[in-house]
């Protein structure tokens, strides 16, 4: 492969549409050549799609509303009474609507507040 579509592949599998400037730095980790044959280019060139900061968000987006389906419900999103991933999906699109501000997007609240949270507590 050449650098930029090694490059391209690893944004492509995290998902992420990157800037130029992005993905420039991550081509020039493998300065003038011409093969991704360098092992150490192509970890660098990993470590910056990895340290992208829209991949940062999204993957911290993820791993919040999984923790609080963790914390708050002690289960996993598609532990009955789910069966599917609905109710995540419906809080990641959320949180990822207000920009990962889980305040306004009233996260938090919701959980504690839900019946399954409050039934943990009593009949």
């Amino acid at each position: 492969m050449s650098p930029s579509e090694f490059v391209d592949a690893l944004f492509a599998n995290a998902g992420v549409t990157p800037s130029e400037s992005d993905r420039a730095a991550a081509i020039s980790e493998f300065a003038f050549a011409t093969t991704t044959t360098d092992v150490a280019a192509r970890a660098r060139a990993l470590r910056r799609v990895a340290e992208n900061s829209t991949l940062a968000q999204q993957e911290f987006n993820r791993a919040f509303v999984l923790m609080q389906y963790f914390g708050y419900l002690r289960r996993n999103p598609n532990d009955a009474p789910d069966t599917n991933f609905e109710g995540y999906n419906f809080w990641l699109n959320k949180l990822n609507q207000f920009d990962g501000n889980f305040v306004n997007a009233e996260m938090v609240k919701a959980f504690i507040t839900s019946a399954e949270y409050r039934r943990r507590f009593g009949p």
